[in-house]
């Protein structure tokens, strides 16, 4: 196949440009800081705070785990079902397009999160983190339809590039909002609910912009049409099941890519609120320092994929994970208070956080058959992701509730990317693919 326009390249990178907002205000900086600010006692020097849901007492930082491993599973239910709907129909610029409606307004809506409304903003933290993950497995599926196989390591970084500068634009306008709220009358706390409100926005404006210009997908006509669409979605995915069982390397890779992304997304997902509760990292450098993650990625991403061309992608992606156990193991000696110790961490995983993405999802475009299901297969590559979020997520809330410490649960995150490595190594051992 030839890769598409150099419009609909943009096009398709630009929902990056559009969803990652989410990925920066709500997942990692302004959401999480409110989020411990409106649980917490507000006194730094307490090690843990509590907050009460009916009549259930938690760990904050420990319910925040819980809750999203929540909606990781209710993604992980819909998405293989939904994407199979949507190669059966032809209409998965549609599911796109909802998902992305879906998240977008859900991020504006935690403009009502406050401490006397947490139930609405866990509520509207699960509806965007469901709407944010589930767009993805319809905007990942695209890769292989529109960039030849030689082309989707390069691609593929594209739009994280995209997606980190995109981010990184709006993360500074609502630090102009959260580190001087004076020059506009507000509070620290109204400024960053008026942060939710313009991520939403500008997920809601940009990612219609850019699914506007997608091409639309065909239905696959090798189907029977006349069954109902959850029939006709079951009978896809059950085929493409039976070919995923028949591509052993394929297999293989989603076991590897399961156990080390547990790691990635746990270190992402938790990164803030480990900062700023175990730690003791002032707000306004942990604000720094995820900037530090944002801006050292976009080289990250670009280089890994030249590596992914001069050492194949098998290889940088062992290289890439055993760099993150050397970040988990870092991580756990850095000394409460140690903002130094901290930035130089941050870097450590901004350099890695995008190209092991990014390579790992080209990877799998790679060793895809040519096939019109490529929803229904990154279901697959989906759900693998989420899953092992979920498990990711409970172990690391696991080990804070059984040890009181989230040094503890970053060290054991080594495991997950220990057994990555390996199984990636094993897969590299079958692969007979000559562009990996």
């Amino acid at each position: 196949m030839q890769t598409a326009s150099k419009k609909v390249i943009n096009s398709w990178a630009m929902y990056d440009w559009a969803n990652s907002v989410y990925s920066l205000v709500i997942s990692s900086t302004i959401f999480p800081a409110f989020y411990e600010a409106v649980t917490g006692d507000g006194n730094e020097d307490t090690l843990v705070d509590k907050v009460s849901i009916g009549s259930f007492e938690f760990i904050n930082t420990a319910l925040y785990n819980y809750v999203l491993a929540f909606a990781f599973i209710i993604v992980a239910l819909l998405s293989p079902l939904l994407s199979s709907i949507a190669d059966f129909k032809g209409n998965k610029k549609q599911f796109l397009r909802f998902f992305c409606t879906l998240g977008s307004l859900a991020c504006a809506s935690l403009y009502f999160f406050d401490a006397t409304h947490v139930g609405l903003g866990l509520i509207s933290m699960i509806i965007a983190c469901i709407g944010f993950w589930s767009s993805l497995v319809f905007y990942n599926s695209y890769l292989p339809e529109i960039a030849a196989p030689e082309d989707q390591d390069r691609v593929s970084a594209k739009g994280f590039m995209l997606g980190y500068i995109g981010a990184v634009i709006l993360q500074l306008i609502c630090f102009v909002f959260v580190l001087k709220p004076d020059l506009f009358g507000i509070t620290v706390g109204k400024a960053s609910q008026i942060s939710f409100l313009l991520a939403g926005a500008w997920w809601f404006g940009f990612g219609h912009w850019a699914i506007n210009r997608l091409p639309a997908s065909q239905k696959n006509l090798k189907t029977d049409q006349s069954d109902n669409v959850f029939v006709g979605g079951y009978k896809e995915l059950h085929k493409v099941w039976l070919q995923l069982r028949k591509m052993p390397v394929l297999d293989r890779f989603l076991g590897a890519f399961f156990f080390y992304n547990m790691g990635v997304q746990t270190v992402m997902l938790a990164a803030t609120l480990y900062g700023k509760s175990e730690l003791n990292i002032p707000t306004t450098n942990l604000i720094i320092a995820i900037l530090i993650i944002q801006l050292v990625a976009i080289p990250g991403a670009m280089l890994m994929s030249k590596m992914a061309v001069k050492l194949g992608n098998f290889n940088t992606l062992m290289i890439a994970v055993s760099f993150w156990i050397l970040i988990c193991i870092i991580g756990y000696f850095v000394p409460r208070n140690g903002i130094i110790e901290f930035y130089c961490l941050a870097t450590m995983v901004g350099f890695v956080m995008g190209g092991i993405q990014s390579v790992s999802r080209s990877t799998y475009a790679k060793l895809m058959p040519e096939t019109k299901d490529t929803t229904s297969f990154f279901s697959f590559f989906d759900v693998t992701e989420k899953v092992a979020i979920v498990i990711g997520m409970f172990s690391f809330g696991f080990i804070i509730e059984l040890t009181g410490s989230q040094k503890n649960a970053v060290l054991g995150l080594c495991v997950f990317f220990i057994i990555g490595l390996i199984l990636l190594y094993r897969t590299s051992l079958k692969n007979k693919h000559a562009n990996l």
